[in-house]
């Protein structure tokens, strides 16, 4: 029989899952950050938001489920006149890896209880879902979370969607009746078949799910971001000046690429970036300056927003790059974009981490890339 590969060989298998890098973020910046995610809270709370953004939200977004739903992602580039928001996540994930960085692993006990007080009821029994998750990059994290619960005594499993059954009221992975599903599905409508169980027991309140579909449609929708940075339209819903001002400071604007304009969207494309409506993890992003006239047309016939370019700050750092035949190798100069995130749960940031890439878009596959600390100073 095959042994399974261990938590430490996965991630010696990502070499490029962690930065040796320490990032500075100013109180300052660190600050505004804090406040743009308090701001995007009470605006999202409002009646007059919540009504835009489920306008164009698929049906699912319409069930009021009873959690706030846990690991809110906020992506921000610190810009020389401070950090601007680069978009919002739900099913955000490197809060457990990020936080091993962190002195102590003080927000290990934060998150468990994070995820209880998504419970109304006990805690007892949890699965971490996603497709084929043995095949995702962040494997590692799930492993780590399913340790981190048992630890403290909830029964924590690792499946796919359609290991799930829905049946006698519940929703069950074998025998095991589950009390929370920690969703880390990027199908975040929950349209999939292999999801049925999972969609049909979040809408009879038979699970609780978290992150969940409502979550996604008024954070996470790209579009939205249109919305947070009209600051006529705020206005005019009644947000108070100070809320506005936060967010004037730190959403860049944003616009819904429409086809009929699709030549003045040519013409300035080089300050915009590209993103789908319901992207994640940079998939189909595409800079502005750096699109062929085919891929435009594709972003025009797709369903995307275009965003003030922001270019991230970077750090400098020397790598080791060996010579491939176990010789010293030789120390290389190299540059590395900059992206900080606040960890947030209910509108409150629990965690600032950085990922650091070369390239487009974020990834995990430059030297040196990878989670960094973050020092705020």
């Amino acid at each position: 029989m095959i042994e399974p590969p261990s938590l430490d060989q996965l991630l010696a298998d990502r070499p490029h899952l962690f930065s040796p890098a320490t990032v500075k973020v100013s109180r300052g910046d660190a600050a505004s950050m804090t406040a743009l995610v308090a701001a995007v809270e009470r605006v999202v709370a409002m009646p007059a938001y919540q009504a835009r953004a489920l306008a164009w939200a698929p049906e699912i977004a319409h069930h009021v489920p009873s959690n706030p739903g846990v690991f809110y992602g906020y992506d921000f580039h610190v810009t020389p006149d401070g950090p601007k928001l680069i978009e919002i996540n739900t099913n955000t994930g490197g809060g457990l890896l990020a936080a091993v960085q962190v002195p102590g692993h003080a927000l290990e006990a934060e998150y468990v209880a994070m995820f209880r007080s998504e419970c109304a009821r006990e805690l007892r029994t949890l699965a971490i879902v996603d497709e084929a998750p043995e095949s995702q990059y962040l494997y590692p994290e799930f492993l780590m979370f399913q340790a981190l619960f048992r630890r403290h005594g909830i029964d924590a499993v690792i499946c796919a969607p359609d290991e799930l059954a829905f049946r006698d009221g519940g929703l069950w992975h074998g025998q095991r009746r589950l009390d929370l599903v920690y969703n880390r599905l990027t199908d975040f409508a929950l349209t999939m078949p292999a999801n049925a169980a999972l969609r049909q027991a979040y809408l009879d309140d038979a699970v609780v799910l978290t992150p969940h579909p409502r979550g996604h449609a008024l954070y996470a929708d790209k579009r939205n971001l249109a919305l947070l940075s009209d600051d006529a339209l705020l206005a005019a819903w009644g947000v108070d000046a100070p809320t506005r001002a936060v967010l004037a400071a730190a959403v860049p604007k944003t616009e819904l690429v429409a086809p009929d304009d699709a030549e003045a969207y040519w013409s300035r494309r080089k300050t915009l970036f590209f993103k789908p409506a319901n992207g994640y993890g940079s998939k189909a992003a595409y800079r502005g300056d750096k699109m062929t006239r085919r891929v435009f047309d594709e972003v025009l016939a797709g369903n995307y927003v275009a965003q003030a370019l922001v270019p991230p700050s970077t750090v400098e750092m020397e790598l080791l790059f060996g010579d491939g035949d176990g010789g010293d190798g030789e120390e290389r100069h190299v540059e590395l974009k900059v992206d900080v995130r606040c960890y947030a749960y209910a509108g409150r940031v629990q965690l600032v981490a950085a990922r650091l890439w070369q390239g487009q878009t974020t990834n995990f596959r430059t030297p040196g890339g990878g989670f960094a600390k973050v020092r705020i100073e």
